[in-house]
């Protein structure tokens, strides 16, 4: 190549390939950007999920250069050390929604400092979120009283996986339960392993949601922890369903089955 250029009195990076950017590089980069921005937890493999969803055909590892390029990379969390789980009684394999829900507790404050509580439902076979309920006062009354409301729009659950706080093991509860033929199943204490699904959804809650959000009143958080629960469940791929929103696993699940007590979804 030397020898030739010199012949021709060229320079040889006039015959070298210069690889230049493609067309749809432009576009894609300004898709990713934009999901970036409205969804700033996202990582890469929920975006290409979106991308794809939106009708782009792009190779993975395309997608995966271009977001690199972007400098969208999420900052990983540290994680934490894994600990063998003491032994207790198995739990039966979940087959249809209803089977199974799992409720607990997050905190947060309000813009002026005031703490606040939300209770958080899920269907652990669909992975629904049923309620968030905030409050700065949350009574097993309050407890009772929200189940209820959701069983009459969706049917009751064969039982209910929460951990031993006050509000969990109240009268209020025990006796909803009790009249409702519902099994509560309590975690061993210091074991957050045991409510999994639960602990799993509420980390997800804080990071895309309690984060990212100033709450002006309570019922300003009450509007944004709903806006978000509609959009977890209506629009947000979940890993566990085949990068399925909750709502549309359940659907699809639905119309598959006959499942008496599953209803429409809340």
């Amino acid at each position: 190549m030397q020898r030739a250029c010199g012949v021709c009195q060229q320079a040889r990076s006039t015959w070298y390939h210069k690889p230049k950017g493609k067309p749809l590089d432009v576009p894609l980069k300004a898709r990713l950007q934009e999901i970036a921005r409205t969804r700033i937890r996202y990582g890469f493999r929920r975006m290409y999920i979106l991308i794809r969803r939106d009708g782009w055909v792009v190779n993975h590892k395309r997608l995966y250069r271009l977001y690199r390029e972007e400098g969208l990379n999420l900052r990983c969390k540290r994680p934490r050390r894994r600990k063998a789980a003491a032994s207790r009684m198995e739990r039966p394999i979940l087959t249809g929604p209803n089977q199974a829900w799992s409720m607990d507790f997050v905190s947060d404050a309000l813009f002026n400092g005031n703490k606040f509580r939300a209770l958080t439902l899920i269907d652990n076979h669909t992975r629904e979120c049923l309620a968030i309920y905030p409050a700065q006062n949350i009574r097993g009354d309050d407890v009772a009283h929200l189940l209820e409301h959701i069983v009459s729009q969706r049917g009751k659950p064969t039982r209910i996986q929460a951990d031993n706080g006050p509000e969990f093991i109240s009268i209020a509860l025990d006796r909803w339960a009790y009249d409702k033929q519902v099994v509560l199943d309590f975690s061993r204490p210091g074991k957050p392993t045991d409510n999994a699904f639960i602990e799993s959804f509420n980390g997800s809650l804080r990071d895309e949601c309690l984060n990212i959000h100033w709450f002006m009143s309570l019922e300003d958080a009450q509007e944004k922890l709903e806006n978000w629960r509609q959009d977890y469940n209506c629009f947000r791929p979940h890993s566990s369903l085949g990068d399925l929103p909750p709502a549309i696993f359940a659907k699809s699940f639905c119309s598959s089955t006959t499942s008496p007590d599953f209803l429409a979804q809340s």
